[in-house]
């Protein structure tokens, strides 16, 4: 009887390997596409990021062409050419808060509400990429607070709530950023303790309450920065961030990035930003 079990085992085993079945999927071809990513900053010298589209399946290494012409458009029509001269140092600096840059201006922005900029993206491959934003009027915060838990010593900790009301008109789009550390040491520039986009359908005209979890300590430094952006830039952080949901999910429906760059992929706008600071009481 074992000896009758044994040899139907391998007679099952040797009649799995009949169940393989190798299939050759035949992929679209790819065409490679400008990738732009630009947000300006008044007071700040206009930077961007020029790379390249890679097939899905291709190693996931930053493609920066060298060959790109961009070309920033002032208000007033003025030209201003943004020169090649990455840093690539940033890649692998994680600890300066450097972002990356393949193109980069010489002066400081001016800028005020209402003016219009655009964006001219070209390289020697016939590849053309344009993109037009509007700096919009910041949206003062109103104030910024904390409240503790109710636990003790080292659990001891804070959420902390940014007011600000939001204008009449509908489709008014918001970027808040909390960071924590001193603003004169570089805490600004390190990647921010919170960083969340909402819209004001269901709040529009009204007072917007944003709060975090239990998660600063008595002492820290909190500085949160609200941006007033179109809602381009908007449904631009939230492709991003369904498509990086959807990665390797085989039950996520495929998420397009979406973006205000014609001729290519990606996003241009504006930070129109106001601030405020508390420190969580000890």
């Amino acid at each position: 009887m074992n000896r009758l079990v044994f040899g139907s085992v391998l007679l099952v085993l040797a009649g799995c390997g009949k169940l393989q079945n190798d299939i050759n999927v035949p992929l679209p071809a790819f065409s490679s596409d400008l990738v732009v990513e630009c947000y300006l900053q008044p007071g700040k010298v206009p930077e961007l990021v020029v790379t390249t589209s890679v097939p899905y399946i291709s190693v996931v290494l930053p493609q920066v062409p060298t060959d790109v012409t961009v070309t920033l458009t002032m208000p007033n029509g003025t030209l201003v050419p943004l020169a090649f001269n990455p840093n690539y140092r940033a890649l692998v600096d994680t600890t300066s808060g450097v972002k990356f840059h393949s193109h980069i201006g010489r002066d400081p922005l001016v800028a005020k509400a209402g003016d219009v900029f655009k964006l001219d993206v070209v390289d020697t491959k016939g590849r053309h990429a344009t993109a037009t934003t509007t700096m919009l009027a910041p949206v003062p915060i109103d104030s910024v607070s904390y409240q503790f838990n109710d636990k003790t010593g080292s659990e001891r900790k804070a959420l902390f709530l940014t007011s600000f009301r939001d204008p009449a008109p509908l489709d008014d789009c918001y970027r808040l950023q909390l960071h924590k550390g001193n603003p004169a040491k570089g805490a600004l520039l390190k990647s921010p303790e919170m960083d969340m986009s909402v819209e004001d359908r269901l709040l529009n005209g009204q007072e917007f309450v944003l709060g975090t979890s239990y998660r600063f300590h008595p002492g820290d430094t909190v500085t949160a920065t609200l941006y007033h952006t179109e809602r381009a830039m908007y449904r631009f952080r939230q492709s991003v961030r369904d498509a990086r949901q959807a990665n390797g999910n085989p039950f996520a429906q495929p998420s397009a990035i979406y973006g205000n760059v014609q001729g290519g992929i990606g996003i241009f706008g504006v930070l129109s930003g106001a601030t405020a600071q508390k420190i969580i009481a000890k």
